[in-house]
């Protein structure tokens, strides 16, 4: 495939603000914050063919955007994302006139408001290879939405378990075709999945792979923006999204995903039903004096009848009872709050279904009637 070229061009075009501005906000999750390469807080912009192409890259997640401009003159330039970002937004909605000399400077005009951006070479942007001849296929967006925002909240933010900062993506063709996304940090799991049309045999999945936290971050943003359908595939260890004028790709993580069925508790626990958003209430209301590094509560079950407590000792101590379908004996288990309501917060049904493990066994959480998804979490000892 071929790389896209790069040239030293004195850069000219206008262009609508809020096309521009759109296409500078796509790039602030990607560019880095932190780094040692300061080329990667930077967007690269190619003027060139009657359109601007705006780059953004981490080295792991490429986004690649065309938008249509009058072009006066082509090349390109490199320039903070974040900082063009907040001179754009402040600018009235009208033409744009944007320029770039010969000394990088980037001068942004719009009526009476200009504002000048130092900028670097573009010959000292990553190279960025055009993946336009790689197969993809039409998967519903909606699809990804719910398989991702199901199990985000689990995926792991450690870096020393590189395996876990990732949703593993799998497809499961026993007893019909699921897509499925697994996440867990190792103190909790999150599993979804969604029948796809046409057996999902599309994504050639031998085995599962592991798209990253932030990968998917940025995937879902694409999706809740991009109504329908989207092309969708895996290519060269990449995940590959497109939408109209916008391809995203993100380099999949090279690691071992655990095998997450051996969490998965084999003995139903003990059944609660829960209507959700009185729980959920009820959690943020116990969640107010929570100890900020413990984050640790205490359930206390009876006949129908759940009491949740929590203590923080330099602050005091909050209580509430909340009605339960619940015949079992009585019993008490502690949980971080913080695991609950994410677990919770993603059910779609209008009840919970809890399956409480005995002793220090895992507790299973799911919507009423739905077994498309179910989140796993490891108690506290009390």
């Amino acid at each position: 495939m071929e790389k896209l070229k790069k040239e030293e061009n004195i850069v000219e075009f206008n262009i609508q603000r809020n096309i521009l501005l759109t296409g500078i906000q796509k790039t602030l999750g990607i560019v880095e914050k932190k780094t040692t390469m300061p080329i990667l807080n930077n967007v690269l912009i190619r003027a060139e063919d009657g359109k601007i192409t705006i780059v953004a890259t981490d080295r792991e997640i490429t986004l690649v955007a065309n938008y249509d401009a009058e072009m006066i003159s082509d090349g390109d330039v490199t320039v903070s994302a974040k900082k063009l970002y907040e001179m754009i937004r402040e600018m009235p909605e009208s033409l744009i006139h944007v320029i770039k000399d010969e000394n990088n400077v980037l001068t942004v005009s719009c009526q009476k408001v200009v504002y000048k951006i130092n900028g670097m070479a573009a010959d000292e942007f990553p190279s960025i290879v055009d993946d336009g001849d790689v197969p993809l296929f039409m998967i519903d967006g909606k699809v990804l939405d719910i398989l991702i925002t199901k199990s985000f909240f689990a995926i792991g933010t450690d870096e020393n378990r590189k395996n876990l900062t990732g949703g593993l993506l799998e497809l499961d063709v026993d007893g019909g075709h699921f897509l499925r996304m697994v996440g867990t940090d190792g103190h909790r799991m999150a599993i979804s999945e969604v029948q796809v049309e046409g057996g999902g045999d599309f994504l050639r999945l031998d085995k599962g792979v592991i798209i990253p936290r932030k990968g998917l971050a940025e995937i879902r943003k694409l999706v809740e923006e991009n109504t329908g359908s989207l092309s969708f595939g895996m290519y060269g260890g990449k995940c590959i999204v497109r939408i109209p004028n916008v391809v995203l790709k993100v380099s999949l993580i090279d690691a071992d995903f655990p095998d997450y069925r051996r969490v998965i508790p084999k003995d139903k626990g003990v059944s609660v039903k829960i209507d959700k958003d009185t729980i959920l209430r009820a959690l943020k209301r116990v969640n107010v004096v929570s100890s900020e590094t413990y984050g640790g509560m205490i359930i206390n079950l009876k006949d129908n009848l759940m009491i949740l407590k929590s203590n923080d000792f330099s602050i005091g101590e909050a209580i509430d009872e909340i009605d339960v379908y619940y015949n079992g004996d009585e019993m008490t288990v502690g949980y971080n709050i913080g695991y609950l309501l994410n677990a919770i917060d993603v059910v779609m049904e209008k009840d919970i279904i809890m399956e409480i493990g005995t002793e220090i066994k895992p507790t299973l959480i799911k919507g009423d009637g739905n077994d498309h998804y179910i989140s796993i979490i490891m108690p506290l000892k009390v």
